[in-house]
């Protein structure tokens, strides 16, 4: 292609080098490159299901920044895989902590496990200056006039 027509072509290709939507250097769009994704205003929902049965895999403080909940599901119960990780229940109170404002959230764990219990007593204090209240697994929980017991929470 001459040298002419390239320039042309990159100019009338105004998304060439963005990946999601973030200009990004042409030399460097090899997947281990890595680019800092722009923070976005947070997500308000009524329920949300931790990734993952709870697990440090996939779920950071940044996702307790970014999906603001009313409730969250802690369905883990594999000690030998982690789940639930005591790191994503203290990044729940580290990304609450930016929230700016202190909304109260429920933590609706399905199991009870020695995980979660250790949490909840460790950090008990913590909770409730960040206005979380913890149910006990064997809670109900009743939504839009039906009840039913919190371990029943499904998607």
């Amino acid at each position: 292609m001459p040298e002419d027509e390239l320039s042309r072509s990159s100019h009338s290709n105004p998304g060439k080098n963005l990946v999601n939507g973030i200009k990004t250097n042409p030399a460097s769009n090899s997947p281990k490159s890595s680019f800092s994704v722009p923070v976005g205003p947070p997500v308000y929902v009524d329920l949300a299901y931790i990734p993952n049965h709870c697990s440090g895999k996939n779920t950071d403080p940044e996702f307790f920044k970014r999906v603001r909940a009313s409730y969250y599901v802690v369905s883990g119960n594999d000690a030998a895989n982690g789940e639930p990780s005591r790191a994503v229940l203290d990044a729940l109170l580290e990304g609450k902590s930016q929230w700016g404002d202190n909304l109260q959230v429920t933590l609706i764990p399905t199991h009870d496990t020695e995980v979660t219990r250790e949490w909840y007593q460790q950090t008990h204090e913590k909770q409730q200056e960040l206005n979380i209240m913890v149910l006990a697994s064997s809670s109900t929980v009743v939504m839009q006039d039906e009840s039913f017991p919190a371990c029943k929470i499904e998607f």
